[in-house]
């Protein structure tokens, strides 16, 4: 590991990121089957992801594969080809041996940009195509205050759904603008309504820290207005300005007048700090630097950060699909005319047997990736559960890692024997510790990556 020297640096959703993919195979025929790559995968506890990369507006922080709007007829292509790919995957699946889904969700962009009646059809490919039973299984879904309309919601509730999660970011008017996110809080506000009405058992509400012009006292009234609410979840997220975002290319200085790099790393930890304080005195658990749920929440689904079992399936130009060895996917892009052209390349795509992108993840990458997405959540790791599953120590695997981390504080002295935990400050770093975790080889190729 490096000398850690900022606290945001990257936030660790998946590991290897998108950016350390390369393309498969040298040329179609070498591409591997997927029926080849799941022959010998587990089936009977699948997740299931379906991608829908289309938003209303695309925020100034966002760097997720979508687009803006889906001119003609493009949402019916986009799910036209979701059928067809459902379809091939569903294939090689095979039936050699029951193929079973444990959960599911609908990410994006934004699934509710879709209508009522493209929101039945997408869960029908999930269930009719892929086998998945919606209303048994946890089902969740994103949408945002201006798609969270009424009809949709009821063939979202109807359909199963036990989670939606809504981005708000920021209750304040000012703050929203700041962060190039065009809503009112009567909007917000009036969405929040909605989803209550409709009844899904679980609401997570997304907010924002370290936008310019925030201060604790406006921090702390987004968190109030959220609280109102009583959501059975909240995220808390740090500001980014990443490359080829709305934010990014203003120059936005987005931090504190000052603009400095410190200053705004500190505004950040300030008001996160804050942040969460206020969340555990009003009754919510830490799940992850991110995450907190109110302590009598029902369970939804898998935690942050549990994606520790393969057998992910990712239908969508913007999914990713992991078996025990390979991570795969589409091409990634973020820049608004390069996300354009994989979406059309992917509406016209009539064979979706092969994988087209990924990373291979074996050996030391996937222990790496174990300790990685274990010790980001706070119940941290359990060397017992990593020794039955690669038949080796974590702290012996990765013994100058964990010194480096402990050597900072960051590793919970009084954490029961045999278990790996993040203390308070090590979970307020998780953005610095995630990426020095990473192994040469993925921060190579995620170096080498051309931005586009």
């Amino acid at each position: 590991m490096t000398g850690i020297t900022r606290p945001y640096q990257s936030y660790v959703y998946a590991y290897p990121h998108k950016t350390a993919y390369r393309p498969l195979g040298g040329h179609a025929a070498g591409r591997p089957l997927l029926s080849d790559l799941w022959a010998a995968e587990r089936k009977d506890t699948l997740s299931l992801y379906l991608h829908i990369p289309f938003c209303e507006v695309r925020c100034g922080f966002c760097n997720l594969f979508t687009r803006i709007g889906a001119p003609g007829e493009l949402t019916m292509r986009y799910l036209d080809a979701l059928d067809r790919q459902a379809c091939a995957v569903r294939d090689a699946l095979g039936e050699d041996e029951p193929v079973r889904f444990a959960a599911a969700a609908f990410g994006g962009g934004t699934p509710t940009f879709l209508t009522a009646g493209e929101l039945e059809r997408l869960c029908d490919i999930a269930e009719k195509r892929m086998g998945a039973d919606l209303r048994s299984v946890p089902l969740s879904v994103e949408t945002s205050p201006s798609t969270a309309t009424a009809d949709r919601l009821a063939v979202l509730a109807d359909r199963g759904t036990t989670r939606i999660s809504i981005g708000v970011q920021s209750f304040v008017d000012a703050e929203a603008r700041a962060a190039v996110r065009p809503q009112r809080r009567s909007e917000v506000e009036a969405a929040l309504g909605r989803i209550r009405d409709a009844r899904i058992p679980v609401l997570n509400i997304d907010l924002i820290y370290g936008i310019d012009g925030q201060t604790e006292e406006t921090w702390r009234t987004s968190l109030d207005a959220a609280l109102s609410w009583r959501p059975e979840e909240l995220y808390l997220y740090p500001l980014y300005v990443r490359p080829l975002t709305g934010l990014g290319r203003q120059g936005t200085a987005a931090g504190p007048p000052d603009g400095s790099d410190a200053a705004w790393d500190e505004q950040r930890l300030r008001l996160y700090r804050a942040g969460r304080d206020h969340l555990l005195a009003q009754g919510y658990e830490q799940v992850s630097m991110r995450m907190f749920r109110r302590a009598d929440a029902p369970r939804s689904g898998p935690d942050d950060y549990a994606c520790q079992t393969d057998g992910m399936i990712g239908l969508g130009c913007g999914a990713r699909s992991y078996t025990s060895s390979l991570h795969y996917s589409f091409d990634y892009a973020v820049e608004m005319r390069e996300i354009r052209g994989i979406i059309d390349g992917f509406t016209a795509t009539g064979d979706f047997s092969r994988a087209e992108v990924g990373r291979y993840v074996d050996g030391d990458e996937a222990r790496r990736r174990h300790l990685l997405q274990s010790l980001l959540q706070a119940r941290g790791l359990r060397s017992e559960e990593y020794r039955e599953r690669f038949g080796s120590d974590p702290r012996a695997d990765f013994a100058a890692e964990l010194d480096l981390i402990a050597g900072r504080g960051w590793l919970a002295p009084s954490a029961a024997p045999g278990l790996l935990r993040l203390s308070p400050e090590g979970l307020a770093h998780s953005d610095a510790l995630g990426p020095e975790l990473f192994s040469p080889a993925v921060r190579a190729a995620m170096a080498a990556y051309e931005l586009k």
